[in-house]
């Protein structure tokens, strides 16, 4: 595949004008004029490409919750989003918590995906650090909950939450205010990297600063519900004291400033969208916590761009490059010879209103409902195919990812 006429930021955070050439699925050239090879030609028209998103905080809800979510309708949520990577949480049912349940899922969702994914490990209560160490290069972390989940997945004996620790090379933790701090206690002790799920608030930035200051191995995340919205916007009316409600919680206007501040200065490094759909009927029926998202995240960052909060470099930073590096997913996250061809062109002048009708979910609903977006994702290319284009969806081409050490 050629894409023509790509409007791309050079390492400068300049726009350039180039074409990329895409053979077997990968990057091999990147510059003006490239005589069109035998295959698919596709014209940018000096609309914006960037690298394909990766999105390392998903619940696709497959196995066990299918109603809400599966497989490759969470994937073509991500095509229409220009996700072209995402990695899936282990609170499935069952939990992803031994190796006979991370195969039988790896098994199972096997050409049943859009895009291409990964897997993470759950850590239990029961302590399954032994079986640890024969997946640790098979997934992307062990994802461990310090605060409310479901199951066997909230470890509160600190024995276990050691061993875990202990045995993974880097771990994910859902952790809220004051187990922030305990969660970035154990990664000092044992000298272990620690990926901070969707932090959302001020102090929570300040424990993960004062982290980094003393040299942690530490990482931090932020969903764009937690920067877009706050507690205004659950108090609004009563189906949005239904709807807008998630783990962790929304907050106030200043937490979402002081995010858009750490965001832009690096001391979060990346945007994961948590999405975790549940059907508007459930969510409207009860107090149900989970939010969609992986669709309308990178139209609604791209607000931050146009509003000065961000520079699209830093964009392409926190949603591409920094998710794949932290996580060490091969060929991912960059418009580099050598990786892979995964591209998202972009409408930057498209502001129109995100809306439920027009969502791929099953849920069949968006938290950013009538909120304008920043742009609009036009085509999705995973490794030189065309995925999603101007809402028409072609093929099964996911596969899993690969990681180095």
């Amino acid at each position: 595949m050629l894409v023509k006429n790509c409007k791309i930021i050079d390492k400068d955070g300049k726009d350039i004008v180039t074409d990329i050439l895409i053979e077997n699925g990968v990057i091999t050239k990147i510059e003006k004029n490239i005589s069109a090879p035998a295959g698919e030609i596709i014209d940018a028209e000096e609309k914006y490409v960037l690298p394909g998103i990766v999105d390392v905080h998903t619940h696709m809800r497959d196995p066990g919750l299918t109603q809400k979510e599966d497989f490759t309708t969470g994937s073509m949520a991500c095509a229409r989003g220009g996700v072209t990577t995402f990695i899936d949480m282990p609170n499935t049912i069952p939990v992803t918590v031994t190796k006979e349940a991370l195969a039988d899922k790896k098994a199972l969702m096997n050409g049943r995906a859009y895009v291409d994914y990964g897997f993470h490990f759950g850590g239990s209560k029961k302590d399954n650090s032994s079986e640890i160490k024969d997946i640790i290069n098979e997934t992307a972390s062990t994802k461990i909950f310090l605060n409310m989940s479901t199951g066997d997945m909230l470890i509160d004996d600190e024995k276990t939450v050691e061993n875990i620790f202990r045995e993974s090379k880097i771990i994910s933790v859902h952790a809220e205010e004051e187990m922030v701090a305990k969660a970035i206690e154990f990664c000092e002790k044992y000298d272990k990297e620690l990926y901070l799920c969707h932090l959302s608030k001020a102090s929570e930035i300040e424990l993960l600063k004062a982290a980094k200051a003393r040299g942690a191995k530490v990482f931090g995340e932020v969903t764009p519900h937690h920067l877009f919205l706050n507690t205004d916007d659950v108090s609004k009316t009563e189906r949005s004291q239904l709807l807008l409600r998630m783990k962790p919680e929304l907050k106030e206007k200043s937490d979402n400033d002081a995010l858009w501040a750490a965001l832009a200065d690096g001391t979060l490094d990346t945007i994961g969208t948590d999405h975790a759909p549940h059907l508007i009927e459930e969510k409207l029926a009860k107090l149900t916590f989970g939010v969609p998202s992986v669709e309308n995240s990178l139209e609604m960052m791209l607000n931050g761009v146009k509003d000065g909060k961000i520079t699209l470099k830093r964009l392409i930073e926190v949603m591409c490059n920094k998710p794949a590096d932290i996580f060490k997913i091969k060929n991912k996250g960059n418009i580099t010879a050598g990786y892979d061809g995964d591209l998202v062109i972009i409408d930057i002048t498209d502001n129109s209103p995100v809306k439920d009708d027009k969502v791929i979910t099953k849920a069949g609903w968006t938290p950013y409902e009538n909120c304008n977006k920043g742009g609009k994702v036009l085509t999705t290319i995973l490794r030189g195919q065309v995925v999603y284009s101007n809402g028409k969806f072609n093929g099964l081409y996911g596969r899993e990812v690969k990681y180095y050490e």
